[in-house]
């Protein structure tokens, strides 16, 4: 891996480094028109073309569902039931009440209603995630949604791999389809004759479902733009090597995009970790595409302490941000942008991944510095109410009329004051 010193690098490069992509957004909209208009039809070939398998149908039948439950092992499902019942703990934490308030002649407050319809991305092709079907589906299950559907890439043999089936059964999903790409993002936005247009699409997937989701957002609710995951790696030099290693090509092994980047305030360790990586990159059956990313998008940052490496992170923003060492609590104090904290030498990312309850469907590219993880909170919608009595809007029916006219709107001002004009009162 590259070792640099942080007081080389020129202002802002980190953020612009997180910041880069590629742009996709013309074939993505000929995709999206290609489904608005021929529905089903553009599915099917779409699924021929990129998936390379003949669809005789696109939804997930219950008997498909039953006979994948029973090809898991008892292992996985022992754990994913574990995994589902960890994040609806931590999740239940976020669920929220409305709230009303009186003053003399009025009532005022805020409602909390669950998104009605919501469509879930599962990504899929050199990976099945039944971990992402339990971070998405069990927040909206406890948001209340009335409806949840899942979309995720077909394998060659034209089946939605079974561990993902598996875990949409624990989660109480309601319809899946197999459908992935621009093209799963275009029919939950339009509707087509089979699968139905939801109100929000949630999910992490790829530069096409990224760009796919940025050019629907209006037609319907999204989460967020996802970017290739990523990983940053504070340590001191009482780390060993080795988890460091492992930790960074965990998230390397994603995709060739991914990032993975150590900051530390000691240069032994940055070399030890470098030859680590690239030792255990040699064992690794992904090892292609973690070589990719480590090579394109891997860094090590030499600081000059501990402090400065937390200013790092915050420029870069992380997806996630690993601080391993022994007392780490004083800097989570000054960590301002990260998707997802990870605290201490025995509490590695993966932990988060699967097990932990805290979500890890998270901002990245740099947008950690102004997004939040998914939560309950994308799933449900805040209405406010107001009542006020006459004796109540007549005492403020002249503030009213006075800051209407300040912008122009004499006929909001009116709206006020007739209620209070004689011969027009009721």
């Amino acid at each position: 891996m590259k070792i640099l010193s942080y007081d080389t690098l020129e202002p802002g490069a980190l953020l612009m480094r997180s910041m880069q992509r590629f742009d996709v957004s013309e074939p993505v909209r000929n995709i999206i028109e290609d489904v608005a208009g021929r529905g089903n039809a553009a599915l099917f070939d779409y699924s021929e073309r990129f998936d390379r398998v003949r669809l005789s149908s696109l939804e997930v039948s219950a008997r498909e569902i039953d006979e994948a439950v029973a090809s898991v092992s008892s292992e996985l499902m022992d754990a994913m039931a574990l995994a589902a019942e960890n994040i609806r703990e931590f999740h239940s934490r976020q669920l929220r009440e409305g709230f009303t308030m009186t003053r003399s002649g009025v009532v005022m407050g805020q409602k909390i209603t669950p998104i009605e319809k919501v469509g879930l991305y599962i990504p899929g092709g050199t990976a099945a995630y039944p971990s992402t079907v339990l971070m998405l589906a069990i927040p909206a299950k406890l948001a209340g949604c009335s409806q949840i559907v899942i979309t995720t890439p077909p394998g060659k043999d034209g089946k939605v791999a079974a561990p993902i089936l598996a875990a949409a059964k624990l989660a109480g999903v309601d319809q899946i389809f197999k459908v992935g790409g621009a093209q799963a993002v275009a029919a939950l936005a339009y509707g087509t004759e089979t699968v139905p247009k939801v109100d929000k699409i949630v999910g992490p997937g790829n530069a096409y479902v990224a760009e796919a989701k940025r050019q629907v957002f209006g037609r319907v609710n999204i989460d967020m733009i996802a970017g290739p995951s990523e990983i940053l790696v504070i340590a001191d030099g009482t780390c060993n090597p080795a988890f460091v290693a492992a930790d960074l090509l965990s998230q390397a092994e994603h995709d060739k995009m991914a990032s993975a980047v150590l900051v530390t305030n000691s240069m032994e360790l940055a070399e030890k970790v470098s030859g680590e990586v690239e030792r255990q990159l040699q064992l690794l059956p992904r090892q292609e595409i973690a070589r990719a990313s480590i090579e394109n998008n891997g860094m090590i940052l030499v600081t000059k302490d501990l402090y400065q490496a937390v200013e790092a992170s915050n420029e870069l923003a992380p997806e996630h941000l690993e601080i391993c060492v022994d007392d780490p609590m004083p800097y989570l104090d000054r960590v301002r942008n990260a998707g997802s904290v990870f605290l201490g030498k025995y509490c590695p990312e993966s932990l988060g991944d699967y097990l932990a309850g805290p979500n890890h469907t998270l901002p990245t590219s740099g947008t950690a510095r102004f997004s939040s993880p998914l939560s309950v909170d994308d799933f449900i919608k805040k209405t406010q109410f107001s009542c006020f009595s006459p004796d109540a809007l007549a005492a403020v029916a002249d503030k009213i009329a006075v800051f209407a006219r300040a912008e122009g709107l004499d006929a909001h001002a009116r709206a006020a004051e007739i209620r209070f004009e004689e011969g027009t009162g009721e």
